[in-house]
């Protein structure tokens, strides 16, 4: 047996594993790394965050990304060299990392990589009869574990688009394992970019559960305050705040045929941009309001399409245990406003169930991660959007 293949088949046989979980977002402001404790499989997974932080990109390295990020014309050269380029920068913040923390690269088991989402490309948008869903992330296993010496799962989504899926929203398959419990009903709402989330019944039937997008989190709001704030987000909410809602630009924004598909269903900065607030600013006559109550009502646009998502699924008063994560959960206006339209749910965040929720997105790759390895497929039943599969390829050091 190949060495590399027999040391693979012994970590992945240990009663617990050291595996590092990797996320960068559409928000591009750093890679989130989290050293994960994981025993166990399916739904006796165990897992202990262990350590956890964001290795920040540099404004040339972000800026490299973005010139090839969510466009339908980019330097295919540029694509090619970044798909090296991110996973050495990848490489790198880990290695850092684990000299902070105090470890080995030896004393890792796994790397669980989600690499850089630079183009999601559902059905439901290009419209294309001939052409599967697609979705395409960037940053190589293959680099990652050579420079680490860590065996390395990465490009998950693709068995989900190859099993029928459109390679999003993952989250169902984490969010199960580590957070479904017994007679409580939960809904696990992640507002990154795009906000989305996960119904976990209390029933614990895998077969009633669903994960969806439901349009956009923080990427609008973070797009136009990068462009007219020279900031990279709003910070507390700071310019919003002092804006006003706009109900004709509100009306616009919402009028869009991704709000009345189905569930589930996934979406991403490829609608939802600049040019999308544009058009909705000329067809409401809006191009002259104020630039903060633009982003007044793009924080109650965002708000608007969470809420209205969680009412389809619950009823207009709908009764629901929300645990919130991601960055939107930072936006005080933004959390502000979704207890106002959802007057009698609870809002909490994963540190309630001991999940630090700016590491959530990251441990969730090392849930699947670990499942490829050690678990087998969950069954799903034959539904739409949640096919039944391990995800992940394994890259391994030399």
């Amino acid at each position: 047996m190949n060495l590399q293949i027999q040391n693979l088949y012994s970590r992945a046989n240990k009663p617990e594993r050291l595996i590092i979980g990797l996320m960068s977002g559409t928000s591009m402001d750093g890679l989130d790394i989290a050293l994960c404790l994981v025993k166990g499989s399916g739904i006796e997974t165990d897992i202990e965050v262990l350590e956890f932080k964001t290795g920040d990109y540099t404004d040339d390295f972000r800026a490299k990304i973005k010139a090839i990020f969510s466009k339908r014309k980019v330097d295919l050269e540029l694509v090619c060299l970044m798909n090296e380029h991110i996973a050495n920068i990848h490489a790198a913040l880990i290695n850092d990392a684990l000299k902070e923390w105090g470890y080995e690269n030896e004393d890792i088991d796994f790397i669980a990589s989600h690499g850089q989402t630079i183009f999601h490309a559902p059905k439901s948008l290009h419209k294309m009869d001939d052409y599967p869903n697609g979705t395409l992330q960037i940053g190589d296993g293959d680099h990652i574990a050579v420079k680490t010496g860590i065996i390395t799962l990465s490009d998950f989504r693709q068995k989900h688009l190859a099993a029928g899926g459109e390679g999003a929203p993952l989250a169902v398959y984490g969010d199960y394992l580590m957070f479904s419990k017994k007679n409580e009903d939960r809904i696990m709402l992640n507002i990154g970019g795009i906000a989305n989330f996960t119904y976990l019944p209390g029933s614990l039937s895998a077969d009633q559960i669903f994960s969806t997008d439901v349009g956009p989190g923080n990427t609008l709001m973070d797009q136009f305050v990068q462009k007219h704030f020279n900031q990279f987000y709003d910070k507390n909410a700071a310019i919003g705040s002092t804006g006003r809602l706009n109900e004709d630009l509100l009306s616009a924004l919402l009028d869009c045929d991704f709000f009345e598909a189905d569930f589930p269903k996934t979406t991403g900065p490829e609608l939802f941009n600049l040019d999308y607030l544009i058009n909705a600013q000329k067809h409401s006559f809006t191009t002259k309001i104020a630039l903060e109550d633009v982003m007044a009502t793009l924080c109650h646009f965002s708000a608007e399409v969470i809420t209205n998502a969680v009412k389809k699924c619950f009823g207009e008063r709908a009764k629901a245990q929300v645990f919130m994560s991601g960055g939107g959960m930072h936006n005080p206006l933004l959390v502000q406003l979704l207890k106002a339209k959802l007057p009698i749910s609870k809002f909490l965040t994963t540190y309630d169930l001991d999940i630090n929720p700016d590491a959530k997105e990251a441990v969730l790759f090392a849930v699947l991660a670990n499942e490829t390895l050690c678990g087998e497929p969950m069954d799903f039943g034959n539904r739409k959007g949640i096919p039944s599969v391990c995800m992940g390829k394994i890259s391994l050091p030399s």
